[in-house]
């Protein structure tokens, strides 16, 4: 079984950055992908950025070159910080982790294990 646990949400105005933090625990080896999905109010949630135990990496494109994920020398650890923050980027932002390589296909259905979301509010 695999806990997802995030952190570092917040409020801040446009241009701002923020830096979230999400903690795997239980059985890291069944995680082969890790990534951040977001949910606006209204919305459905969509892909942020994911990254695989190689350490491929894919972006949304609404997020490229602003937002950089990565994993700490501590592999239960995923961060994504964030900068050149935009009002559309508020959102309830969740750590998922998937079991094999169908995490590329960048859907929320391909993703097992869900934490609990950390909000982020971008004021203009």
């Amino acid at each position: 079984q695999v806990q997802l646990v995030e952190s570092g949400g917040g409020s801040v105005q446009a241009g701002g950055s923020l830096r979230l933090s999400c903690v795997v625990f239980g059985d890291i080896d069944r995680a082969y992908c890790l990534g951040w999905f977001r949910q606006a109010p209204g919305k459905e949630r969509e892909g942020v950025a994911i990254t695989d135990t190689d350490g491929t990496t894919i972006y949304a494109d609404s997020v490229k070159g602003r937002f950089t994920i990565s994993r700490g020398n501590a592999k239960n650890t995923l961060y994504l910080q964030m900068n050149s923050l935009k009002p559309e980027d508020t959102a309830m932002y969740y750590c998922a982790a998937s079991r094999g390589a169908n995490c590329y296909l960048f859907r929320p259905d391909a993703m097992h294990y869900w934490g609990k979301g950390t909000l982020v509010t971008i004021s203009s």
